[in-house]
């Protein structure tokens, strides 16, 4: 038996290209039909009349021919489209019995759950709705993502994500509404969902909303969600949204929002997340921690820049085995200073590294000192190197202390470079 195989979509497409190409050709057929059929004698001499009317007949001939060519494309491209019209039709009809069967399957494997507990067993949690604020809707108890938040209307919150069941990942949390004249402040970005109880990672942070109106502030990222089970990393958090950059204005980008921790047996933490711009400045989020026995913790988030830079978010700690997350970097400071760098995270109770502190912030005349190294607070480790510091005119700012070295064996780190000058 053989089979064959066709795209619906590429043969509709070919008929219309060759549509195309028979209109070309008629209009040239019968642009030239007038000048070669009526083909005038050069001389009144009858080899002259005689020479314009086998031209003529010549083109007569190629006219009837490529009429009945034409007549001949006009039937295959009707052909070529009604086959491709009917390969869809198939393709549809052999498609939806099975969709209907796996929709009827699911309703009825669901039925009983969603009647006693509102959730389903197998599937997807729904979003909330645009500009609803909605929390997104839980995933299947047995497997399923939670839904992702609904979008903040203006000057409201984002909807946080929804929650997954056994196995699946947390939904992401809604962005947060604008700032504006009548709303006044910026929305915070929902808080993702937490990940399964058995597998699954936390849902990222909303992004804070964005408020450009005079000494409108943005509003902070949302933070990431929890890794609760056995295996998972932790969500990131949400970037911070944009303020008023107007120069002398109290208004501030939004903080970034915390990552979310690793699950209980593995999993790595969430990092922060970054800060927005505004006049003045907002911290970035800190990293995660890692999971419970195996996982590092999630790196620090930028410090917004502003009149005073903000400071770089810590990074995580380790709990038992893994290694401290980086912090992270200061915004840069307009007339006031540069920010600190985020601390380093520690490293685990029994072995892991101290994280790097983050870089400082940049400035002219008071840049920012580099974050400090993180400990290595178990036995095996080194510690941290700190970060550098930002840069200036004249002197660059200090580099942040190294964390110290594991209780039985591991080096301290270095204390972190002077910033460029």
């Amino acid at each position: 038996m053989s089979s064959v195989f066709a795209i619906p979509d590429v043969v509709g497409s070919a008929a219309t290209d060759l549509a195309a190409i028979g209109s070309t050709l008629n209009e040239a057929n019968n642009a030239a039909a007038a000048s070669t059929t009526g083909l005038l004698p050069a001389a009144a001499d009858e080899v002259s009349a005689a020479i314009a009317a086998l031209f003529g007949a010549h083109a007569a001939g190629y006219q009837a021919i490529g009429s009945q060519a034409a007549t001949f494309h006009q039937q295959f491209v009707q052909a070529l489209g009604a086959s491709a019209a009917n390969y869809a039709s198939t393709e549809a009809a052999s498609a939806s019995p099975l969709q209907t069967v796996v929709q009827d399957l699911f309703a009825v494997i669901n039925a009983p759950t969603e009647a006693l507990l509102q959730r389903p067993l197998i599937g997807n949690g729904t979003n909330g709705a645009p500009g609803s604020g909605q929390r997104g809707g839980d995933g299947g108890l047995l497997i399923g993502n939670g839904g992702n938040g609904g979008s903040g209307a203006a000057g409201k919150n984002g909807g946080d994500g929804g929650a997954a069941g056994l196995i699946g990942n947390g939904g992401a949390g809604g962005t947060g509404g604008v700032g504006n004249v009548v709303a006044g402040t910026a929305g915070t970005g929902g808080a993702g969902g937490t990940g399964g109880l058995l597998i699954g990672g936390g849902g990222t942070g909303g992004v804070g909303g964005a408020n450009f109106f005079v000494n409108g502030s943005g509003g902070h990222g949302g933070a990431g969600g929890n890794a609760i089970g056995l295996f998972g990393s932790g969500g990131a958090g949400g970037i911070g949204g944009a303020g008023d950059t107007t120069p002398g204005v109290s208004a501030t980008g939004g903080a970034g929002g915390n990552g979310g921790s690793g699950g209980l047996l593995y999993g790595t933490g969430g990092d922060g997340g970054n800060a927005g711009l505004g006049a003045n400045s907002s911290a970035g989020g800190s990293g995660g921690a890692g999971g419970q026995l195996f996982g590092d913790g999630g790196d620090g988030g930028d410090g917004g820049g502003g009149l005073v830079g903000g400071a770089g978010g810590n990074g995580g700690s380790a709990r038992l085995i893994g290694n401290g997350g980086t912090g992270g970097t200061a915004g840069d400071g307009t007339s006031g200073s540069g920010g600190v760098g985020g601390e380093g995270g520690n490293g685990g109770l029994v072995l892991g590294n101290g994280g790097n502190g983050g870089m400082g912030g940049n400035q002219i005349f008071l840049p920012g000192a580099g974050g400090a190294g993180g400990n290595a607070v178990g036995l095996f480790g080194a510690g941290g190197d700190g970060g550098e510091g930002g840069g200036g005119q004249t002197v660059g700012g200090l580099g942040g202390a190294g964390g110290s070295g594991g209780l039985v064996l591991g080096a301290n780190g270095a204390t972190g470079p002077q910033g460029p000058a």
